[in-house]
């Protein structure tokens, strides 16, 4: 049967040498590795061979099969540039300009994060980054996460397995690690390497087992903030939160907190705006960022007497906010790389 896949390699080869035109290749293909083609019903007499052989025409029939896959792309690129020489025929003007060379521009959401981070420059906020592969104790354990909370269960968080390389790579080969689900982790870690009092933003990349559709994506961007020092009151946070949104969406922007739940912080709020010249969203009442004070059990985690320390933190979606930026209605149009969609934003700031 080998002889067979090597006459099959020269059928191929003495064919395609005929070959000028994409109907031609297309039947040169049909005969040789379509469905019903030679090689396929070479490999298909792989069952027929005794259990012993099967190996060496295994690995008899790969390699045929390289080689006749290598002569289908050699004649194919060949055909395409002989179809470009035609195409251009008699009627090129070489006296036309040459076509623009256009230059590559930002992503949405490159911009959106440059305005979000600039914004919170002004007041006295620095950047903080942390790495995207994090151990569970500081992607949940250090922010008040209870061991039953639904984020903790592998349905709704991507785990590695515990003998992975990223596990062995710590001295916490034992500890779970885990793909963060939000940049919470970094003001985590800020609070260790830095004391108080301190301004952070965190923007990065978080991941999450959300099925795809308009409004979730299994992959997005968050910027988190975190704000630390003596005597810091919801009055701040609010504040803080009102001149950012207005700086982002407008100063006849409306903005209210309304109660909720987090781990880490205590009070909670997920916060509300409207405003009138959001499009089909204007004057409409829409949650942007959840936000609270942080909480005293979070501070006692990284060292800090609640007693002398208070702080606030926040937490918005980039995509969320280029969405009601850009009145773009479906969040897989970032991820589709579509530049009809992307050039329409390559010059935003």
């Amino acid at each position: 049967m080998e002889n067979d896949l090597q006459a099959i390699v020269a059928q191929a080869e003495t064919i395609l040498k005929t070959v000028s035109s994409r109907a031609d290749w297309e039947q040169a293909k049909a005969t040789i590795l379509g469905p019903n083609g030679s090689l396929t019903r070479a490999a298909k007499g792989i069952g027929q061979l005794n259990k012993e052989e099967r190996p060496a025409f295994g690995q008899a029939l790969n390699q045929a099969k390289k080689k006749v896959e290598g002569f289908f792309k050699t004649s194919n690129e060949s055909i395409e540039a002989q179809a470009d020489l035609a195409s251009l025929g008699e009627k090129a003007d070489p006296s036309l300009p040459s076509v623009p060379s256009y230059l590559g521009g930002t992503h949405p959401l490159t911009n959106v994060r440059r305005r979000v981070v600039s914004i919170f420059r002004k007041i006295g906020f620095t950047v903080a980054e942390a790495t995207e592969v994090e151990t569970e104790w500081f992607c949940f354990d250090a922010l008040n996460t209870p061991d039953d909370h639904p984020a903790r269960d592998e349905q709704d968080t991507l785990f590695f397995p515990p003998n992975s390389t990223w596990a062995n790579i710590t001295q916490k080969a034992k500890e779970a690690h885990v793909l963060r689900t939000h940049t919470s982790s970094v003001q985590i870690r800020t609070l260790f390497k830095e004391k108080p009092p301190l301004r952070i933003i965190a923007p990065g990349r978080c991941f999450r087992r959300d099925t795809v559709d308009a409004t979730h994506s299994a992959n997005f961007h968050q910027t988190e903030g975190l704000y630390v020092d003596k005597n810091v009151t919801v009055k701040d946070l609010k504040a803080v939160l009102d001149y950012f949104l207005k700086e982002l969406f407008g100063d006849k922007l409306e903005t209210r907190l309304r109660p909720s739940f987090f781990p880490f912080t205590e009070p909670s709020f997920e916060v509300d705006l409207k405003a009138p010249n959001l499009g089909k969203l204007s004057n409409k009442w829409i949650e942007i960022m959840g936000c609270g004070m942080v909480d005293p059990e979070v501070l006692k985690l990284v060292n800090l007497d609640p007693e002398e320390w208070s702080g606030f933190a926040f937490g918005l979606g980039i995509e969320r906010v280029a969405m009601i930026l850009h009145g773009i209605d479906d969040i897989r149009h970032f991820y589709q790389n579509d530049q009809r969609f992307l050039s329409q934003f390559s010059n935003a700031t």
